[in-house]
Order: C-alpha cells, then sequence, then structure tokens
C-alpha cells in the first residue's frame, strides 16, 4: 500500500520519547566456585605462614621384648610454609555531571558502578587464587603477588609430556604436552591423594573438559525412563573407590587442567578483606577504592591433586 498524502509518520516527528529499557542485561559469569568452597581465614602480616605435619611411616615390625627398655624415637619438626599476600583492587569513578543526569536502568550511577566493580574484583581473586603463578615477594616497584594453586600442587600430580610439578608456591609449574582426559588418569590421582592420606571431595574442571569427563563409561546409565523423555548425559558426582567426588565446572581456572581438591586443606588468608574506601574529591568526580589484600593458604597439598595438560577443544 501507499502511505496517505501528508499522513505524518514517525519519520516525521521531533517530539517522541525514546524507549529505552529500564534494564540492563548482563550476562558475564559471577560464581567463584573456588573461593565460595574453601574456607576463609586471617593473616597478620603480609608473609601470611602456617605449619604443617605429618606422622611417621607405619612399621609392620613393630615388636619388642617384654620388659625390654624403650627406645626414643627420633623427633621430627613440623614444615614451615609461607605465601605472601597481594593486593587487588577497583576504583570506579563518575563525574558530577554523570550523578546529575537522568539514567536508565540505575538511579545512582556511581552505586551501579560500585556493584559491577565489586564482582569484577571477585572474578580477579578466582583467577589468581586457581593461576600457575609463583609467589612474588615484591618490593618498592614490583607488586607482590601470592603463589598461585598450580604452584603449590606437586605431590599428586600427572603431567604431559615435559611437564613438571610447581613447589611451595614459589615456583610455578611448567606445562607439558596437552593430551585428553581420561578416566584412568583421574583414578591414578585419586588413589595417589588416598594413598597420602587425602580425602578429595570434587574436581574442578573447564567447560570442554567437564563435558570430557561426562563420556567416562563409569556412568555406564544414561537413560531415564521412557516416560520422562530425558537423556542423562552429565557426571555431576563421581563415584570413585575412595568417596563420592563433585564434578565442578568453573570459568575461571585452567581450562588445562583438572584439579581434584580436598576444599578444607586450602584457604583464603585475608589480610584485608573486600573493602570500600572513599578517596578525596580531586574535581569534579566521585571515586571509591574497592580493594583486598589476601593470600592461598595452601594446608596440606599432598590431600589435593591435579590432572594437568589437558586439551582444550
Amino acid at each position: 500500500m501507499t502511505l496517505a498524502t501528508d499522513a505524518f509518520t514517525t519519520f516525521d516527528a521531533i517530539g517522541n520519547r525514546e524507549d529505552l529499557s529500564d534494564i540492563i542485561y548482563n550476562v558475564a559469569p559471577t560464581d567463584t566456585p573456588f573461593i565460595t568452597g574453601i574456607p576463609r581465614t586471617d593473616a597478620k602480616a603480609v608473609l601470611h605462614e602456617w605449619q604443617t605435619d605429618t606422622l611417621a611411616a607405619a612399621s609392620s615390625s613393630n615388636f619388642v621384648l617384654e620388659g625390654d627398655e624403650s627406645s626414643t624415637v627420633a623427633t621430627v619438626a613440623t614444615t614451615r610454609l609461607s605465601n605472601t599476600c597481594n593486593i587487588s583492587d577497583k576504583l570506579p569513578r563518575v563525574s558530577g555531571t554523570q550523578m546529575a543526569v537522568n539514567t536508565a536502568g540505575r538511579k545512582d550511577e556511581l552505586a551501579y558502578q560500585i556493584v559491577k566493580v565489586a564482582k569484577e574484583l571477585r572474578r580477579d581473586m578466582e583467577s589468581i587464587l586457581l593461576a600457575n603463578n609463583a609467589e612474588v615477594t615484591g618490593n618498592t616497584t614490583t607488586a607482590r603477588e601470592t603463589g598461585g594453586i598450580g604452584a603449590w600442587i606437586a605431590t599428586n600430580d600427572v603431567f604431559g609430556t615435559g611437564g613438571a610439578s610447581g613447589a611451595a608456591g614459589n615456583t610455578a609449574r611448567t606445562d607439558g604436552t596437552q593430551r585428553v582426559i581420561t578416566e584412568a588418569l583421574l583414578k591414578s590421582v585419586l588413589a595417589s591423594c588416598w594413598d597420602a592420606g587425602g580425602d578429595p571431595d570434587c574436581v574442578m574442571v573447564g567447560s570442554f573438559n567437564k563435558q570430557a569427563m561426562s563420556g567416562f563409561t563409569g556412568n555406564a546409565t544414561r537413560f531415564k525412563g521412557a516416560a520422562d523423555k530425558q537423556l542423562v548425559a552429565a557426571i555431576d558426582i563421581y563415584s570413585s573407590d575412595f568417596g563420592d567426588v563433585e564434578i565442578i565446572p568453573n570459568r575461571f581456572s585452567r581450562a588445562r587442567d583438572a584439579l581434584v581438591l580436598q576444599k578444607d586443606l586450602w584457604a583464603t588468608a585475608y589480610l584485608r578483606p573486600v573493602t570500600m574506601m572513599e578517596l578525596s574529591k580531586t574535581g569534579d568526580s566521585e571515586r571509591r577504592l574497592l580493594l583486598a589484600e589476601y593470600a592461598l593458604e595452601s594446608r596440606n597439598e599432598a590431600g589435593s591433586g591435579m590432572v594437568a595438560d589437558l586439551t582444550t577443544s
């Protein structure tokens, strides 16, 4: 049809109001299963320290004569470990003009930005704690860095060709040749953790290897009844010979590593928990500093393990 002569349309109008939704859509993930799942503790200094200990190997020949004088056993000192607290921050800044204008989707621009960067800061912290990052003690020109989990796990890890363990948080592990994750690799690490005295309760993996683990043959029954019209094609709990472990997808862990964790043997040690500070005005704007100072505490890495150097596509 042809437009009627002199019909006034939206193409001609000047005063039509804009149609801007009052909702802001954001699908960026904010779940942080590692920080959420492990304990929280306090740090009292920049260098956070703790101790570990172990028992002597069990003896199958501990026999003594009746009435004999017992021999003193050698005393073994505890092991003293440490990690450096690093600082992470976010600083939203909003101009006075932006604070004054009428905005859609939020009443207060500064408050909206504070909430947004607080989520970003927590994502940063999750990524830092799960990184293959060696501890950096820092100085006046170099920022401190806490040793990430990849630099701690050393007792129960399996690698691709050329891979090597990290050490005590201050030596990053060496990546090896990537290979496909298999049930045999996972079972070998679970057995190694159990032999060392650990009791892993979860495996953290990226999306690709979460799907790969759902293909393990241990998940033999995949179909519900026909009436349910539902295919079960995922493994969320893996029942191993040493107990059930939860398979947890994590968007911020290294995609090439499957972390086999006993969560209570890891902690986030806060010298300063996430805090917001109002900064002095230096012009026509408002600033807020969100800051955290923290370290990864590896209470005993021998209770956890890693299947390293996995394919990611």
